[in-house]
C-alpha cells in the first residue's frame, strides 16, 4: 500500500512540473520570432565572407548577404554585433548574439562549446606570399624555417595551423587580419596563412602578391555557422535553410558576387 501511495505521489510530481520543463526549453527560433530581430556576430575582417567596408560603414560579404536573407525568411529584421576571432564563441556563450557568421571553421574543439551547421563551404590553408617568393615558399618545410617571417590574425584556425605546423618559423600575431597582406607586399612578413578563397582575393588585389598552389592548399576544411549549444530547433532551422539555399545556388551567386568585387585592385 505504502508503494502505491508513494508511486502515485510521484507521478502526481512529475505532471505537475512537465510544463514546466516545457517552458524552459523555448528555443531561440521562438524567441526571435516574437521580439522581431536577429542578431548577428561577425568580426568583419575576412574577405569575401564578412568585411566592415570603411566607406559605407556597413558590413558586407558572403555570410552578410546570407544574413540577411535567414532574417528575411524569418520575417524579423537583422542587427550585427561586431567581434573578434578570440571572442567569437565566447560572444554565443554569453548570449550577445543568436548567431555567428564570417568564414567560420567546422572544429570539433568549438562543437564542444556551441552548435555548428552543416557546411556551405569548402577551403582550405595556403600561403600568400610576395610574387617573386612563390617558388621557394611553398611547401610546409620551405615555411618552416626561423629565417621565414610568418604574419596571422589571432583566435582561429589560422594561427592554430601555424603554431602546430611551422612551430620553428618567425611568426607575428597581427590584430587587424586585413592588414597582413600589405605587409607581405611591404617586405615586413614573407608569408600569410589564410584560406585560399582569402588568399587569391589579396592576390589580385594587391599586385606583387601571389596564392601560393591555392588549388591545393595544406587543409581541406568547411565553413559554418555558430549557435548555442542544445537548441535543436534552432539547429534544425538553419540546416534547412544552408541545404535550401544551396540547392537554389544562392551561395554560389552571392560567392561571384563577392569574389569581384573584393578583388578589385587596390585604389591609388
Amino acid at each position: 500500500m505504502t508503494s502505491r501511495i508513494l508511486l502515485s505521489i510521484f507521478l502526481g510530481l512529475a505532471t505537475l512540473l512537465a510544463p514546466v520543463s516545457a517552458d524552459k526549453e523555448t528555443s531561440r527560433l521562438d524567441l526571435i520570432l516574437e521580439r522581431g530581430y536577429l542578431t548577428v556576430g561577425t568580426t568583419g575582417d575576412f574577405k569575401p565572407f564578412t568585411y566592415l567596408n570603411p566607406k559605407t560603414e556597413e558590413y558586407e560579404g558572403i555570410d552578410i548577404d546570407a544574413a540577411k536573407d535567414i532574417a528575411a525568411k524569418l520575417g524579423v529584421e537583422l542587427h550585427i554585433e561586431g567581434t573578434t576571432w578570440p571572442t567569437l564563441v565566447e560572444g554565443i556563450l554569453e548570449d550577445r548574439y543568436d548567431l555567428a557568421v564570417g568564414g567560420i571553421t567546422r572544429t570539433l574543439s568549438r562543437q564542444t562549446q556551441v552548435y555548428i551547421t552543416e557546411p556551405y563551404f569548402q577551403t582550405g590553408k595556403c600561403p600568400l606570399v610576395r610574387e617573386a617568393d612563390v617558388s621557394k615558399l611553398s611547401t610546409i618545410a620551405d615555411l618552416n624555417q626561423p629565417s621565414v617571417r610568418v604574419g596571422v590574425n589571432p583566435g582561429g584556425t589560422n594561427e592554430r595551423f601555424v603554431r602546430q605546423m611551422l612551430p620553428q618559423a618567425n611568426v607575428t600575431v597581427v590584430e587587424d587580419n586585413l592588414s597582413i597582406p600589405g605587409k607581405v607586399l611591404a617586405g615586413e612578413f614573407d608569408v600569410m596563412i589564410t584560406d585560399n578563397v582569402e588568399a587569391m582575393i589579396f592576390e589580385k588585389k594587391l599586385p606583387g602578391l601571389a596564392a601560393s598552389h591555392p588549388s591545393e592548399p595544406f587543409t581541406v576544411e568547411d565553413f559554418g555557422y555558430l549557435l548555442p549549444r542544445g537548441d535543436e530547433a534552432w539547429l534544425n532551422w538553419l540546416n534547412l535553410y544552408v541545404h535550401q539555399a544551396n540547392q537554389k545556388g544562392y551561395y554560389r551567386d552571392w560567392e561571384e558576387k563577392w569574389l569581384e568585387l573584393h578583388s578589385k585592385p587596390a585604389e591609388e
